[in-house]
């Protein structure tokens, strides 16, 4: 295959982690308000639909890991494209709010078979020296759906036109569908391939290593600290534009504004400190990012007013995209082998998932019932500073990495 193929193959992953990512629950959480006001559910429900979503990602992921070596990773992601934009067009033509939570429950299920066999895939395409470039690329596309979303949602949902912003999207996403079957049949990916080594001997001897896994503490914490990054990032993506339209009097253009912040800061936030970890060491990264989690939350609580959501969608963008890279990259460095390492990742991705779940549905009840976001903010807050002790705690990362490509293994739930 030629450098233009193979870069071509990259930029169309890209895109389909941003439709499958950035056009789903994100997307969903930008136009709350506006459904809400729509089709008349409240904030409970909001919470339970996210819930289901993240739910729908760890079934998914693990069917991804069965499927993949069955059908072939290629035809796995264009499968999963061709679904995305189904469900993308399906959720302007319902009117009821089961089919339109299924529905996003697919979405987030789509993420997860994109992302699994993803990482074969740019192994195929791109010379070793560069894949790190190639999947900092891709892992960015969720911040490119952002972006892209705030661009349409002031031109359509500032005059009740929230179906558009989904015809809009779900066009788009089969326009990449379509690219991306065409490109990879003429690239040869959609024959199948032997499973890859890693994913395969992981499945395998998880279960053998798990008590060995359990009976060391810096492993406890990981999977603490990968719980409490679900509970207190997801949620707070989630009610940000209810918070700032419903209850602090944002219109939708500064709303869209917010997120366009959060979408462009998470273009280059995740190679930067991804750069930084490497010359600081991956617990100063860590302090960083959950600083930044802890000062975003708490300006929402303090003093929300002017310019300071801004500055705090910046700081949390900072923060939230790096975040799954960087315990992965820590475990690989202090687990005892590679066999572990993914085993390890695989209990934090579920615990990732359920924290993210748990957080949302406790923090759609928790508005319900105070009428207010702002106690939800201080949780993730505090959540924030525990993390950060959590890090201090940890013992330090061995000097030689491990394993250069197990965190590209690493689903994330973004």
């Amino acid at each position: 295959m030629t450098m233009r193929l193979n870069a071509a193959i990259v930029v169309l992953l890209t895109s389909l982690v941003a439709a499958t990512y950035g056009f789903g629950i994100y997307l969903f959480a930008q136009l709350v308000p506006d459904m809400q006001a729509s089709l008349g559910f409240d904030f409970s429900y909001v919470g339970s639909i996210t819930a289901s979503a993240q739910f729908g990602f760890l079934i998914c992921a693990l069917l991804a890991v069965w499927l993949t070596p069955k059908i072939g990773g290629g035809w796995m992601i264009v499968a999963s494209g061709a679904i995305c934009a189904l469900a993308l067009l399906l959720i302007p033509l319902s009117d009821n709010i089961l089919v339109i939570g299924t529905l996003l429950t697919l979405l987030a299920g789509t993420a997860a078979t994109v992302f699994v066999p993803m990482v074969d895939i740019v192994a195929r395409v791109t010379a070793y020296r560069y894949r790190g470039l190639a999947m900092g690329l891709v892992s960015s596309g969720t911040s490119y759906g952002v972006a892209v979303n705030s661009l349409l949602v002031p031109l359509y949902a500032a005059q009740g036109e929230w179906r558009s912003v989904w015809w809009w999207v779900g066009l788009l996403t089969v326009a990449m569908a379509v690219l991306v079957l065409v490109v990879f049949k003429k690239a040869g990916l959609l024959s199948k391939t032997p499973p890859p080594t890693v994913t395969t001997m992981a499945v395998d001897r998880a279960v053998s290593n798990t008590r060995l896994a359990l009976i060391k503490p810096w492993i406890l914490m990981i999977w603490s600290m990968n719980f409490l990054i679900g509970f207190a990032t997801f949620p707070f993506q989630t009610y940000l534009s209810s918070y700032l339209r419903t209850e602090l009097g944002f219109d939708v253009q500064f709303s869209a504004q917010v997120w366009a912040v959060i979408g462009f800061v998470g273009m280059f936030a995740g190679l930067v400190v991804g750069w930084l970890s490497d010359r600081t060491g991956l617990r100063a990264a860590m302090l960083l990012v959950y600083s930044c989690v802890v000062t975003a939350a708490l300006i929402f609580v303090v003093h929300p007013y002017g310019y300071w959501p801004l500055v705090a969608a910046g700081l949390f963008s900072t923060a939230f995209y790096p975040i799954f890279g960087l315990i992965p990259a820590y475990v690989s460095k202090l687990a005892s082998s590679s066999a572990m390492a993914v085993s390890i990742f695989g209990v934090a991705n579920v615990m990732q998932g359920s924290g993210g779940m748990l957080g949302n549905y406790g923090a759609g009840l928790l508005a319900s019932h105070s009428g207010s976001f702002a106690g939800g903010y201080a949780t993730i807050s505090g959540v924030g500073v525990l993390l950060i002790v959590l890090t201090l705690k940890l013992p330090k990362e061995a000097p030689e990495a491990t394993s250069a490509d197990l965190t590209a293994n690493y689903p994330t739930a973004n």
